[in-house]
């Protein structure tokens, strides 16, 4: 439940720096580093530890490992608290004190690695998919791609144009499907249509059959649109 998990570091990578900055406070010291694969560790197991280092807002769980140190019959570990640093360059949305959360945030937009270079790629146009659940961001994200420059297509837009009288695959669909879909004014209920595709995974390949050959049609139209107008 991390914040842009994707962008935290291998533990490999964390690990390394972990040591070098323990090293260069102390370099006489012993540093045991291990990986954490339960929310313990081996705080609960290891009969030599006598001290846990916790903040203000992790002492909480510093009681529960000595709980479970006691049930594992081991003495109980002196919690020894300290102070987290503040940031004094937090922005408005990021923690106060300093986070390796802040830290990923400040990466959005930064390119982690060069950009793959592909001679099968050409340079235009060259087409992103933006994809993603309701509420994740989509129509933003595409209305900042517009205002860089880039043609915009929307599936959306194309999924309701395919359905109109006349449009591309009304006809088929209402062979497939038969004239109940049918509103008054000839146009197909989606409603209608959907109660009789969805939970029925037959109907829906006879319906997406028909349907999505016609949309990436309309797409790969649309693209050649783009390229004629140097997008």
């Amino acid at each position: 439940d991390k914040v842009l998990v994707e962008l935290i570091e291998p533990y490999e990578v964390r690990a390394a720096k972990l040591r070098e900055f323990l090293e260069d406070v102390n370099p006489s010291l012993r540093y045991d580093i291990v990986p954490l694969v339960d929310p313990y560790g081996p705080a609960v197991t290891d009969p030599d530890l006598q001290c846990l280092v916790v903040s203000e807002e992790t002492r909480r769980g510093g009681e529960a490992v000595n709980k479970k140190r006691l049930e594992n019959g081991l003495p109980e570990l002196a919690l020894y608290e300290i102070l987290l640093m503040k940031d004094p360059d937090h922005s408005q949305n990021e923690e106060e004190k300093i986070s390796s959360s802040s830290l990923r945030q400040r990466l959005l937009g930064t390119l982690l690695r060069p950009p793959r270079q592909d001679a099968a790629l050409p340079s235009r146009p060259y087409v992103i998919g933006l994809t993603g659940g309701t509420g994740s961001g989509k129509t933003s994200i595409a209305k900042l791609l517009g205002q860089l420059g880039a043609f915009l297509i929307d599936a959306d837009k194309l999924g309701h144009a395919i359905y109109v009288p006349g449009g591309p695959a009304y006809e088929q669909v209402v062979v497939a499907f038969g004239a109940e879909i049918l509103n008054e004014d000839g146009t197909i209920n989606r409603k209608v249509l959907g109660a009789k595709v969805f939970g029925n995974q037959e109907r829906l390949k006879s319906l997406t059959d028909i349907v999505w050959p016609e949309m990436a049609r309309m797409v790969k139209e649309q693209i050649r649109e783009a390229d004629a107008q140097g997008k």
